[in-house]
């Protein structure tokens, strides 16, 4: 097979096609049959699969057949580790650009999740977000981060204390990105990335086989750093801030350990149950400045539960809101995205779901996976550190961001799934 490829999109099969084959082969051309009535999205991103497996490198996909949705499909499905921007799309100018712009940031999300454990430390990954988006944006992005023994000066104990175990200081990343210019423009949008750089579960530690793939726990971190990324790129014109909570779980001297308390910012006491719930300790802290800082919306992403992949099966993110308004938004945005994503329940009473007989509440239980309704509960456990009775706040579980193996869908590694999602309800009007 050629190292190069033009990819066309037919609705006439040949009579000596193979039924069980949506794939034909003519010189350098290579086309996939859909059905005239019927676009099939999985299809295309299977054959997408099939044709990277052939070897081809470069794919030029031409011919009037392709949409925009079909080009992305096919796009999901073409691209793996050493060919995160190796598509020709077509159309016409703002398309291409758009395709162009949403493969540029998903190559970017994909290549920083993929990176092993020691290449990326928490300060990397800050600093790595910070300058990705001030190229995007020199003008109107400015951040910090405060990292070390000053989170726990400042008072951010759960970072602090889920980082402070490893020899790789923990660090909050805060960044504005304000095309106004006006200081005093309000802010619409802050978005909460988990970034555990990697996770061992610290003295809750985790077995071999589930800590091998724990270099994706940043994936939130990437996840909503490439959303606004993408949104400046589209034109985002209102005020967003990102706040990047990094850190290594690791186990040493001083690592936090099991029946430890940490006071929050917001006056919440945690008992420590899990030191491998650690996830939700670092948001915690997130979502506490996110509430200071208002605005309309609170985003936050994590790869936060098993329990979550357990429920959707890994194909679809989950979403959770204590606002129905913002779920049924973000569900409709993600069906017109094609970003898998599926509702599970939220309900006030998930916050009492992890009990302490000495703290306001504990941060898991003792069961394993956190017990049932484990990724609800974990949800109900990040609803106490949001304002306003959780208005306007959306947690996306990101179930769908990481595939260990490749499947006839994905090849192996980030995914960049819920990136979509998160673009498009930045820049709903």
């Amino acid at each position: 097979m050629t190292q190069s490829a033009i990819i066309k999109l037919t609705d006439k099969k040949p009579s000596n096609w193979q039924a069980s084959s949506n794939l034909s082969f003519h010189g350098d051309e290579i086309h996939i049959y859909v059905e005239e009535s019927k676009l099939n999205l999985r299809k295309i991103q299977q054959a997408g699969r099939k044709i990277e497996g052939l070897g081809v490198i470069n794919a030029s996909l031409q011919g009037d057949s392709w949409c925009e949705h079909s080009q992305w499909a096919f796009a999901q499905g073409f691209s793996k580790v050493g060919k995160l921007e190796a598509i020709e799309f077509t159309g016409d100018e703002a398309t291409v650009k758009r395709l162009n712009d949403k493969q540029s940031a998903y190559a970017w999300a994909r290549d920083l999740i993929n990176q092993t454990p020691s290449q990326l430390v928490p300060e990397t990954l800050a600093q790595s977000a910070l300058m990705y988006l001030k190229d995007l944006a020199p003008d109107h992005v400015s951040g910090e981060i405060i990292s070390g023994d000053n989170l726990e000066r400042e008072g951010w104990t759960g970072i602090y204390n889920v980082g402070k175990g490893s020899i790789n200081d923990p660090g909050m990343l805060i960044v504005d990105y304000n095309p106004s210019g006006n200081p005093e423009e309000p802010i619409f949008t802050t978005l909460v990335g988990k970034g555990i750089t990697f996770d061992s579960g610290g003295y809750s530690i985790k077995p071999s086989a589930g800590m091998f793939s724990m270099k994706c726990d940043m994936g939130g971190a990437a996840t909503v750093t490439a959303a606004l990324g993408l949104a400046i790129k589209s034109g985002l014109s209102k005020r967003v801030m990102l706040i990047l909570c990094c850190a290594e779980n690791m186990i040493s001297s001083y690592a936090y350990k099991l029946g430890d308390i940490l006071k929050y910012k917001n006056g919440v006491s945690v008992e420590i149950a899990n030191t491998d719930a650690e996830g939700r300790l670092v948001l915690a802290d997130g979502l506490i400045a996110a509430s200071e800082f208002g605005g309309e919306m609170i985003i936050d992403a994590a790869t936060l539960t098993g329990a979550a992949m357990g429920a959707t099966g890994g194909e679809y993110n989950a979403l959770f809101a204590l606002d129905n308004d913002i779920i049924a938004k973000a569900q409709q945005v993600a069906v017109s995205e094609n970003d898998p994503a599926w509702h599970l329940p939220l309900e006030t009473f998930h916050n009492a779901k992890c009990p302490s007989a000495f703290a306001d509440t504990a941060n898991s239980t003792t069961q394993k996976g956190g017990g049932m309704g484990g990724a609800s509960n974990a949800a109900g456990f990040l609803s106490r550190f949001v304002a306003n009775e959780g208005k306007g706040w959306l947690h996306m579980d990101l179930s769908a961001c990481y595939n260990e193996h490749g499947s006839g869908m994905w090849a192996a590694g980030a995914t960049g799934s819920g990136i979509a999602t998160i673009t498009g309800l930045l820049l709903e009007q």
